[in-house]
């Protein structure tokens, strides 16, 4: 519940502190006088936008602060998902500065402003004469069947169910309608793949084959040039070997008295080692190089297998090539992957249908058997505020579709007149019987909802005599389950209340400031006699509002 709220420098509110208690608080003041400011103020903490025409000194920040016990309303799981500190007490703050920007704050950790109006929905529900169109609305409809059918856990079950099935849907849906190109991309690609693997490529084949290429394009120049050097190394008495030969026997014989000698011998003779054996791998591979059509025209028929690859694929080598492969096997795993993943959505779908259709006729069995009573206890209420002939009914249907709130869909019908058959609520109902079936409504869910705290701002608009008094009862008796905040222009109900506060305006030389002031006991009953008899209270105004609140302890 809310237990205290605190307003600095919002609207026409300098500064306000009020403290609330459990039951009935009934707010009252002149039309104008501000009461609809504390509401706007307090939706800051709900979530609400705001900007800085909201400031009331415009070179100040707005604050707002509500401190909240909710201990008993099962948040503790709210606070763990969001990375909240959970107290039992808990402080909601909202901040505008001076360029409009806001500032959110539970329990003085910064919040977006999506978790404050998560959390205001489990703390607070503010009921403006507006809120009539929830009556309009199906999901609402349905949720008064929820509430006294007691199906809040299946229905939990029901939308993480029904929101893994939209994701599925979702993704099986894209992956369906680019099935067919998926099966055609995979055919291309493994068909390339297949051309790169067929040809058996290993890597560095490229560079050996072009370097033989280019011997058996000049494999007789080769030759001739080999055969040539190898005559001048060694083939008769005028080749380099047999000269060097001679230059080393020469050397030879002046070893021993010139010490010089002996390095130019080892010098000879080491260059006579070399060409000898120069002239061995010439002689060699001048007969091993042989002109080889055969084996050109295969060498040719491979390397133009490997160019024409190549710049099919863009690519400048059979290396840049190989690397290619790899990849497109990689995107050829990516789109096998999603045509199992097809088969494995339609595998998922099919379980979490089942699960979805299991839970949304069991949420429909419930609906359907708490018809009557709701029916009933709506009709009798309404029949309490004045409306005697008022008949309300549901037109309930049970679906195919998956929605929201399961496969159902409910109308709330209603009738004011015996010879009138109940029809569409949004249809035929007039403003005031509006709000009396929503006050109805309230009331009833208010014993089965576990929220802590409603705010009625003047659901008793358009009744006066009995009926206010039926209204100020049943406000009372909501308050028995929940905190009730009110705010009223009538008497009979401002006197239901636990709690009374006043809003006034203050006006001064150079300003007007909404006040709120919690009345004492005399006070308040000059306040109900003022709503009694108006600006100008008689005796028998006084009278009155002290046997209204004598009749409402009673």
């Amino acid at each position: 519940m809310l237990a205290k709220l605190f307003v600095q420098n919002y609207a026409l509110i300098k500064e306000l502190d009020l403290d609330l208690e459990d039951g009935l608080t009934i707010i009252t003041g002149e039309t104008g006088a501000g009461k609809s400011i504390l509401l706007g103020a307090l939706s800051l903490i709900l979530g609400s936008r705001a900007d800085s025409s909201v400031l009331l000194e415009k070179d100040e920040k707005c604050i707002v602060e509500g401190t909240f016990r909710i201990e008993d309303y099962d948040l503790k799981e709210f606070f763990q998902a969001n990375e909240l500190d959970y107290e039992p007490v808990t402080t909601i703050r909202r901040e505008i500065n001076t360029a409009g920007k806001s500032r959110a704050f539970i329990n003085d950790t910064p919040v977006t402003l999506g978790v404050l109006k998560e959390i205001g929905e489990r703390l607070i529900d503010i009921h403006s004469q507006h809120q009539t169109l929830m009556l309009h609305d199906n999901s609402f409809q349905l949720s008064v069947l929820d509430s006294f059918a007691g199906s809040s856990k299946l229905l939990q079950n029901y939308r993480v169910s029904y929101s893994n099935f939209r994701k599925l849907k979702k993704e099986h849906t894209q992956l369906k309608e680019s099935y067919e190109k998926i099966k055609a991309d995979i055919e291309y690609f493994e068909h390339q793949i297949k051309q790169i693997k067929d040809a058996g490529f290993r890597q560095g084949e490229q560079e050996e084959i072009e370097a033989e290429q280019e011997m058996l394009d000049h494999a007789e120049e080769i030759k001739l040039a080999l055969s040539s050097s190898s005559m001048l190394l060694s083939s008769d008495e005028s080749s380099v070997l047999a000269l060097l030969r001679e230059v080393k026997a020469s050397i030879t014989k002046i070893r021993s008295f010139l010490p010089e000698a002996e390095s130019f011998f080892s010098r000879t003779e080491s260059a006579l080692i070399e060409l000898d054996d120069l002239a061995s791998e010439i002689d060699k591979l001048s007969s091993s190089v042989e002109a080889d059509p055969k084996r050109l025209a295969l060498i040719n028929e491979r390397l133009d297998l490997i160019y024409s690859l190549c710049q099919k694929h863009r690519v400048s080598s059979l290396n840049e090539l190989l690397i290619k492969e790899r990849e497109l096997q990689e995107h050829l795993k990516t789109l096998v992957s999603s045509d199992e993943r097809l088969a494995e959505l339609e595998s998922l779908l099919s379980i979490e249908e089942k699960m979805l259709t299991a839970v949304s006729e069991e949420i429909s069995e419930k609906r359907q058997a708490v018809l009557p009573e709701v029916e009933k206890k709506i009709t009798d209420l309404l029949k309490q505020l004045g409306m005697s002939n008022a008949r309300f009914r549901i037109d309930f249907a049970k679906g195919m579709e998956f929605r929201p709130s399961g496969i159902d869909t409910a109308e709330f019908l209603f009738s004011a007149n015996k010879q009138i058959a109940p029809e569409n609520l949004a249809k035929i109902a007039s403003g005031g019987e509006l709000s009396r079936v929503m006050l109805s409504l309230k009331s009833l869910l208010s014993r089965n909802n576990n929220l802590p705290t409603i705010i009625f701002d003047e659901i008793d608009s358009g009744v006066s005599g009995e009926v206010a008094d039926k209204v100020g009862q049943i406000l009372s008796g909501m308050g028995k389950y929940m905190q009730v905040v009110n705010i009223t222009h009538l008497p009979q109900v401002a006197s239901r209340g636990t709690k009374h506060y006043h809003v006034y305006k203050d006006d001064t030389k150079d300003s007007t400031i909404t006040r709120v002031r919690l009345l004492s006991a005399d006070e308040r009953v000059l306040e109900l006699a003022r709503l009694l008899s108006g600006s100008e209270v008689t005796e028998t105004a006084m009278k009155n509002a002290r046997e209204l609140l004598k009749a409402a302890i009673n």
